[in-house]
């Protein structure tokens, strides 16, 4: 069984920092390709990032240079570094397992970021 459990979000200023934490269990972790979305209420969920089992990184623009992702495969974890946060990035967070072709349908229960003075 698939489990991902995000964690990390909160409450931070205009030009904070936080980094999320998405633990998985279920197959081997360095196989798959990670990816971030994040959903605001009434919109769709949008990608933010991915990063492949060799470690290449792909970044939405509207989140390049700012916002950094990695993987340690030896904790099962993928991690999302978000720095110089706006309030548009304020949303729920969610990771997702992928192959080289094609992303799972398995989402945890998500992180909340809140972006605000």
């Amino acid at each position: 069984q698939v489990q991902l459990v995000e964690s990390g979000g909160g409450l931070v200023q205009p030009g904070g920092s936080l980094r999320l934490s998405c633990t998985v269990s279920g197959g081997i972790f360095s196989a798959y390709r990670m990816g971030w979305y994040r959903q605001v209420p009434g919109k769709q969920r949008e990608w933010v990032s991915q990063i492949s089992s060799s470690e290449n990184t792909r970044y939405a623009d509207s989140v390049k240079g700012r916002f950094t992702i990695s993987r340690d495969n030896a904790k099962n974890t993928v991690y999302l570094q978000m720095n110089v946060l706006k309030p548009e990035d304020t949303a729920v967070y969610y990771c997702r397992r992928g192959t080289q072709f094609q992303w799972e349908d398995y989402w945890g229960q998500g992180t909340q970021v809140t972006v605000s003075s």
